[in-house]
């Protein structure tokens, strides 16, 4: 990866695209992280991230993660997501970014010396070329590891860097206080098995991951069946 300390940077993030990219790979982005490792390696002025929410429902397993986001440095561009019944009868929420997204990449472009895009999404394609054509360095962040590859080689190639998830995860993956609590009482009980006192903290105490809907090229989603949680660094 290459980011130049003194460039300014602009971090552009496609929610639901760059979650589903991460839960390829099998990790938790811890946000917070994600945060710092750019601004150590650069001079950060925004980051945004994108994402639909369903606004009609009583709880939004995403809307904790938003929140959070909201208050620790980044710009939330949000939309309601439209809910309708495919020919199958089955429930459909469909909630694409795109137009959003590119429209400020586009505005912003010459406050930045480089865009950092977390997407695989091929429509971006041109957004990355009228953007260089500005002289704005574009990188992408996403990951060909997966099964199929979560990035498009048209992106991919038109792209200045292109940056694999899976080579950031050793900086921006999210620690999960639960399992490391169970481990630590394996290691106490291992040692002393008298020692039975150690409780795992309650589930309050820290958060979980909350589940985005799966996105295709055209932004629809299934329903989701169940609530997952959403990695926000791990902060409530």
């Amino acid at each position: 990866m290459i980011l130049y300390p003194t460039e300014k940077l602009g971090l552009f993030i496609d929610g639901s695209n760059l979650y589903n990219a991460a839960r390829a790979l099998n990790f938790d982005i811890d946000y917070k992280k994600l945060l710092q490792y750019f601004a150590k390696n650069g001079h950060l002025v925004r980051a945004f991230y994108y994402t639909a929410l369903i606004e009609d429902q009583e709880y939004s397993p995403i809307r904790p993660l938003v929140d959070w986001l909201d208050y620790n440095g980044y710009t939330m561009v949000t939309k309601p997501a439209k809910e309708y019944t495919d020919s199958a009868g089955r429930r459909k929420i469909k909630g694409n970014m795109d137009i959003e997204l590119a429209v400020d990449v586009m505005e912003m472009s010459e406050r930045f010396d480089h865009i950092v895009l977390f997407s695989g999404d091929g429509d971006f394609f041109s957004l990355v070329d009228a953007v260089q054509r500005k002289g704005v360095r574009v990188s992408v962040v996403s990951t060909v590891r997966s099964q199929p590859p979560m990035i498009s080689d048209d992106l991919r190639r038109q792209a200045d860097n292109f940056i694999e998830l899976q080579d950031l995860a050793e900086h921006i993956t999210r620690d999960h206080p639960q399992k490391a609590a169970g481990q630590a009482r394996n290691k106490i009980t291992n040692e002393n098995p008298k020692a039975s006192g150690y409780e795992e903290p309650p589930e309050e105490d820290y958060v979980g991951d909350y589940d985005y809907f799966d996105d295709d090229d055209e932004g629809e989603f299934d329903e989701m069946d169940k609530p997952a949680r959403a990695s926000n660094g791990g902060q409530a």
